[in-house]
């Protein structure tokens, strides 16, 4: 009688394994199905995606990303996204009102954007938190990560000069995607080259993958593993205060981590011979040097916070550099580069970062303290 309980014990257990295969399988099942898509050339499908940002949709989505970047005081949560796995649960009813929660084996923590505010709620406090003022400095967050988010930031950055070509296409999320590569045209650039596949019909990106220069495995990789279409629905996209939940507000600024210490404004016209991009107003203390996926960003942190983010950055292997009245470090990885400077002649520290090589950084950042601009 025992080994007939037995016997039956294990074949159910059997069962729920075979089950659970079945489950982890699904993505290469879905992508060994046949695949039929309309054709049509690299430039229409890039200018069908850029037309897609203002779909609703609502999906499951993973990002994998191998970036490398050490884990810096106050820029630990941006380590952590940049390298390994995120999930993410992701609705949009439109580009200023979405929500995307990010899903961890105890927790999760949810982002609502509305028109006319933001918010944060974290389900293991129990919190929740509204967003007040504009960052002035955004630092990257998982709804950066989202396959449309992501391929429509990459493609605008890259511009009409880079090169589209097409890819075969294959099947993402259950559906047909039709494949667009898009090669940068600035030599400087670490990016090797863009994947995106999109729906056809819709221009609605399902998976991007990004590759650094001599690397052959991409550095970041996100793709939906469940998508549709969906007709918005605000008790999705407005955050619902349960009994017993905490509320707070906080400015954006506090979120800004390391960078929420800004310098003076001042910032000059070019850099390592690259015209300085306007900003948005408000954010004069930002500079964007150079153009399509070639440039790169300058900013000044008064106080401890960059001599703090240069110790840390040595700590985790980061190329230390020194000259006669200043101290910095590099930071390489297949993608960004990053150099900080701290001089005694100049208040505060540099940071420059970028899709650019570790020479043009240097320069730049030399450049930034030898000059009296």
């Amino acid at each position: 009688m025992v080994s007939v309980v037995a016997g039956r014990a294990m074949r159910r257990w059997a069962l729920v394994a075979a089950g659970v295969a079945l489950l982890c399988a699904m993505p290469a099942i879905d992508s060994a199905l046949p695949v039929s898509v309309p054709r049509m050339s690299a430039i229409q499908l890039r200018s069908r995606i850029l037309a897609s940002a203002s779909l609703p949709y609502a999906g499951y989505a993973e990002s994998n990303a191998a970036f490398g970047l050490p884990s810096l005081t106050g820029l630990s949560d941006v380590a952590a996204l940049l390298d390994g796995v995120t999930r993410m649960r992701v609705w949009q009813a439109a580009p200023d009102s979405w929500r995307v929660d990010v899903l961890s084996d105890v927790s999760e923590q949810d982002t609502y954007q509305t028109p006319h505010a933001s918010y944060i709620w974290d389900s293991g406090s129990e919190l929740l938190t509204e967003v007040l003022g504009r960052y002035p400095v955004r630092l990257p967050r998982p709804a950066d990560l989202v396959p449309p988010a992501l391929a429509l930031r990459l493609l605008r950055a890259a511009g009409p000069r880079a090169r589209v070509t097409e890819l075969a296409p294959r099947r993402v999320a259950g559906l047909s995607a039709e494949g667009l590569r898009v090669i940068p045209d600035n030599p400087g650039s670490t990016v090797a080259q863009i994947d995106i596949w999109a729906e056809p019909a819709s221009g609605l990106p399902l998976q991007v993958e990004m590759f650094g220069r001599g690397g052959g495995q991409p550095a970041i990789e996100t793709q939906f593993l469940q998508v549709s279409s969906w007709r918005p629905d605000n008790a999705v996209l407005i955050p619902q205060r349960g009994p017993g939940t905490a509320f707070t507000q906080t400015d954006a600024a506090d979120l800004s981590g390391a960078l929420n210490d800004l310098g003076p404004g001042l910032l000059p016209v070019s850099l390592d011979g690259r015209a300085r991009v306007d900003a948005p107003v408000g954010f004069d203390q930002v500079g964007v040097y150079g153009r399509g996926l070639g440039t790169f960003a300058v900013l000044q942190l008064d106080g401890s916070s960059g001599l703090s983010l240069i110790s840390g950055a040595r700590l985790d292997g980061g190329i230390p550099l020194k000259g006669p009245h200043w101290v910095g470090v590099v930071v390489s990885t297949p993608l960004i580069t990053a150099v900080l400077l701290h001089s005694s002649t100049v208040a505060g520290t540099f940071v420059l970062a970028g899709f650019v090589d570790r020479q043009v950084l240097q320069r730049a950042a030399e450049e930034l303290i030898a000059d009296p601009w």
